[in-house]
């Protein structure tokens, strides 16, 4: 890349701060993180709009993604993120994928879909993962990845085994309702990435969770590229 490029992705960037990034849609933002910024700052811009430990989303696809594509998928994006909002329960966030475009993170807390040590889904969690494979489907041309966590109590064996049975059951419930297998990954982290202090009980209460990641997939980045995709 050019150095004047490289200069003017790094003042888009630093306008960004300034202005305040969380107040933009998906759109707009996808449409820098499609463009030379995205490509210039890569994980600093992740950090800054993902709000995550810099977790890779997705799997890059190896080739260029212009602005208008990022434009594109972020209006797709909008669109799912007002749906899963309605879904009681269900906090959504917007974060980037491995392509510098917009994607979706969903956290459930445990409360909502387990009982306390278990990996059995709660009958009132199945109507929010109804709901969700709903969304799921109208926006088929995504990949999900699911992960498990949990606590920092009892042993790591024991919370690991627990963390993925967790994110199989999100995985087989969602497969169940009608996603394809192939667009489902489920991974246990036992109590990697806390999000809060493990060392109280509120803390440990908000570590326990499921984490669902939504991204474009190829299909949908190539048909953004080609100006087909609806």
């Amino acid at each position: 890349m050019k150095k004047s490029n490289v200069i003017i992705s790094l003042a888009l960037c630093g306008a960004i701060l300034v202005s305040g990034c969380a107040s933009m849609s998906n759109t707009a933002k996808g449409g820098l993180l499609g463009g030379g910024a995205g490509a210039a700052l890569g994980a600093g811009v992740g950090a800054l709009f993902g709000k995550g430990k810099g977790a890779v989303i997705g799997a890059a696809v190896g080739t260029a993604v212009g602005a208008t594509t990022g434009v594109i998928i972020g209006k797709k994006m909008d669109k799912q993120k007002e749906e899963l909002a309605k879904i009681q329960g269900a906090q959504v966030e917007s974060v980037k994928d491995a392509n510098n475009l917009e994607a979706i993170k969903v956290t459930f807390a445990e409360g909502i879909l387990f009982s306390t040590g278990k990996s059995i889904l709660s009958a009132s969690s199945k109507d929010a993962l109804t709901k969700f494979a709903a969304s799921l489907k109208n926006n088929a041309q995504t990949d999900v990845t699911i992960y498990g966590y949990t606590d920092n109590t009892g042993s790591l064996a024991l919370n690991q085994r627990l963390s993925q049975e967790r994110a199989n059951a999100v995985g087989q419930y969602l497969n169940n309702s009608g996603i394809e297998s192939a667009r489902l990954s489920t991974i246990g982290k036992a109590w990697d990435n806390p999000v809060a202090d493990n060392s109280t009980a509120a803390g440990r209460a908000q570590n326990r969770r499921v984490e669902v990641f939504i991204s474009a997939n190829s299909t949908m980045i190539q048909q953004a590229n080609d100006g087909t995709l609806k």
